[in-house]
């Protein structure tokens, strides 16, 4: 006769209630986010999805729109009113690919380099308030949990 302690042990199922509950505190966090990016973006009166923008040519460098929009994984038509958003506040132009009359590239302005700088400075506090709490071990899994949610 077998015991139960001879029986490999069987993994608990998931509790679906959990997960609930996991996603709803994630959910939570994610709108606390939302809404401090959004209160640190109101002076320079900037959107996420333009910071995003905005961010990505800064760090990848003059591109056309058509790329701009892979990067960002956003449909072309919605890249195109990003950036006359962002061009609206001269904070990046449009010029003519030398390579292709036809194509336009964008690239970040010298304003749109300094919104950039400001907008960092005040986001390391609001990200302070947030994640200031977790220890640096914490932070750290945080981001490898999310990372790996993410992908």
């Amino acid at each position: 006769m077998i015991s139960d302690r001879d029986e490999p042990a069987q993994p608990e199922p998931a509790d679906p209630a959990g997960d609930e509950s996991l996603a709803d505190a994630l959910m939570a966090v994610a709108r606390q986010l939302r809404e401090r990016s959004a209160e640190t973006l109101a002076p320079w009166d900037i959107t996420p999805a333009h910071l995003r923008a905005l961010r990505t040519l800064a760090r990848h460098g003059t591109m056309r729109l058509s790329e701009l929009s892979d990067r960002l994984q956003i449909a072309p038509r919605t890249a195109t009113e990003v950036v006359d958003a962002l061009q609206a506040r001269d904070l990046v132009r449009r010029r003519a690919d030398p390579g292709d009359r036809r194509a336009i590239l964008v690239e970040v302005t010298e304003r749109g380099t300094g919104v950039l700088a400001g907008i960092r400075a005040a986001r390391g506090p609001e990200a302070g308030r947030t994640f200031g709490r977790l220890s640096p071990d914490e932070r750290a899994e945080l981001a490898r949990i999310l990372s790996k949610l993410r992908n």
